[in-house]
């Protein structure tokens, strides 16, 4: 596993878990909204793990497309993620600074992601 791999699926993991604390608390997500967006949030951040985790145990010199295809779909669950996340925003669920570091967190994994699908489309 190449060290920038690793970094991006260890970014994905502390993604996911700090998504299911935040969701979890019940006294900021009601549970009007638990099936609506948390379960979708939850289930998007931990998807954006294991694809990455996938894409990573995927070997590039035998199934480059497959490696890149997964890669490309985490960079869209991110995308999606951030668009509930700035939901939760606007129905004032979460503050702004919540927001700004969950999106944060978001970006990154997406940004690392791109950088590496990118590295690998030249190989």
């Amino acid at each position: 596993m190449a060290e920038n791999d690793l970094k991006v699926i260890l970014k994905a993991k502390e993604l996911a878990t700090h998504t299911l604390r935040v969701t979890s608390n019940a006294n900021r997500y009601p549970k009007k909204f638990r099936f609506s967006l948390v379960d979708k949030m939850q289930n998007k951040s931990m998807e954006i793990y294991e694809i990455l985790f996938e894409a990573n145990r995927t070997d590039i010199k035998a199934y480059k497309r497959d490696r890149l295809e997964l890669q490309t779909k985490a960079i869209t669950y991110c995308d999606e993620l951030l668009f509930y996340i700035e939901m939760s925003h606007e129905l004032k669920i979460i503050s702004s600074d919540s927001m700004g570091y969950w999106s944060k967190m978001v970006s990154d994994v997406k940004h690392m992601a791109i950088a590496w699908r990118t590295k690998d489309r030249q190989r």
